[in-house]
């Protein structure tokens, strides 16, 4: 699908890979103007080349290096985006990661981590774009996750950062209605990138991960980062115009299936 985001400022965190980077081309092919997060410079330097070539008019993209579950790389990736492009219209807070343990195994230290990254700094990236999307007219998009409404015991702490961002999209949402701030979320069900080997799986695990996580959605298989990106360009879009507080599944059918 294509929209048209000429003329618009879009700032994706956790852009330097997976979902980030497929939302960054397809804003970038559709005429956005990209302010991008992440925590790996070479990855980000990499996405902003591959943004700039899509892009119909070569916009040149701003890359942001930092860790958002420290304040002071969060104020900064805000402020360096205003300071260079004087406005923002769409958000999309992407940067996550998941924590495997269970409530024996898990330690604070590793649940601060998850809590922090998937959720505190969500707020306060989103708390300081506030007042700048209010005066664009903008909107927000939050990626979550089908965990959010499923409990897996070896990713509880993921499974509960994910279900509190549904909520505070829902609450956002009615916070800035009267602004005609939008504040939406994607929830993907099992999608091809390297979070999972970031938490630790072997390549072994995540294949035999993906082997029965296929049988697990309807369709049979799991889900590509484009096919998530096309969602979020969606909702962040004049298209949907009407939608504010949803969360929408991008799940291949997940969620109507219960295990047997």
């Amino acid at each position: 699908m294509a929209f048209n985001f000429s003329g618009k400022i879009v700032l994706i965190t956790g852009a330097s890979a997976g979902i980030g980077t497929a939302a960054a081309l397809y804003f970038a092919k559709n005429g956005a103007k990209l302010a991008i997060a992440g925590r790996k410079e070479d990855n980000l330097k990499s996405v902003a080349v591959q943004c700039e070539e899509v892009s119909p008019t070569k916009e040149k993209v701003l890359t942001l290096v930092g860790d958002l579950s420290k304040e002071e790389d969060t104020e900064r990736t805000l402020k360096e985006t205003i300071n260079h492009f004087n406005q923002i219209d769409i958000l999309v807070n992407n940067a996550g990661i998941l924590v495997l343990g269970n409530n024996e195994t898990l330690s604070l230290e590793s649940y601060d981590l998850q809590m922090n990254i998937n959720l505190r700094s969500v707020f306060h990236l989103t708390k300081l774009a506030i007042p700048h999307l209010i005066k664009s007219k903008g909107n927000i998009v939050n990626v979550s996750s089908l965990s959010a409404t499923r409990g897996y015991s070896e990713a509880f702490a993921y499974c509960m950062s994910k279900a509190a961002l549904d909520q505070y999209t829902r609450t956002t949402a009615l916070e800035l209605a009267s602004h005609k701030v939008r504040c939406n979320a994607v929830n993907p069900g099992v999608i091809v990138t390297d979070i999972h080997r970031r938490a630790g799986m072997s390549e072994e695990e995540y294949e035999k991960f993906i082997k029965h996580r296929e049988e697990t959605h309807c369709f049979g298989r799991v889900g590509t980062v484009d096919e998530v990106a096309s969602v979020i360009a969606f909702l962040a879009s004049d298209s949907a115009s009407f939608i504010t507080g949803a969360t929408i599944p991008v799940d291949g059918g997940r969620q109507l299936l219960c295990p047997r």
